[in-house]
C-alpha cells in the first residue's frame, strides 16, 4: 500500500499529469509525469480501464503496479506520476510489469529533467 502522502487522489492533480507532464510508454503501460507542485513528495496514480479486463484483472494489475512504484519511491524525484495500463497489462505478469516500469521511468525523468532545463 502507499503512504497517503504518496497518493494522487485529485482529479485535478491527474490533469496536470496528462496536460502539462512528460509521457514515456512500452507496450504494456504508459506513465505521465510531472514536476512537483506545492508540495515536495512523489506522488503516484494509476489508471486501469475496463479496455484492460473485468474488475479482477484491473484490480490485480492495480496491486502489482502499486507494490512496484512503492518499491521505487526513494529512487524518484518529487513530482507527479500517473501510470496508466494498456489492455496488453492484462496478460503480462509481475516481472513483465516490473521490467516495463523500469524502462520508462529513467525515461520519464530524463525528459522531465530537460524540461526543468529548457530544452
Amino acid at each position: 500500500m502507499l503512504p497517503v502522502q504518496n497518493r494522487v487522489r485529485s482529479a485535478d492533480d491527474f490533469r496536470r499529469a496528462f496536460r502539462s507532464g512528460v509521457r514515456a510508454g512500452s507496450r504494456v503501460l504508459v506513465l505521465h509525469a510531472a514536476k512537483a507542485d506545492r508540495s515536495h513528495a512523489v506522488r503516484v496514480g494509476f489508471v486501469v480501464s475496463k479496455a484492460v479486463g473485468n474488475a479482477v484483472v484491473r484490480n490485480r494489475v492495480k496491486r502489482r503496479l502499486r507494490e512496484i512504484m512503492r518499491a521505487r519511491l526513494g529512487a524518484l524525484a518529487p513530482g507527479l506520476y500517473v501510470v496508466r495500463a494498456l489492455p496488453a497489462a492484462a496478460a503480462a505478469d509481475f516481472g513483465a510489469l516490473e521490467a516495463a516500469l523500469d524502462r520508462v521511468l529513467p525515461e520519464a525523468q530524463r525528459k522531465l529533467a530537460g524540461r526543468a532545463e529548457g530544452r
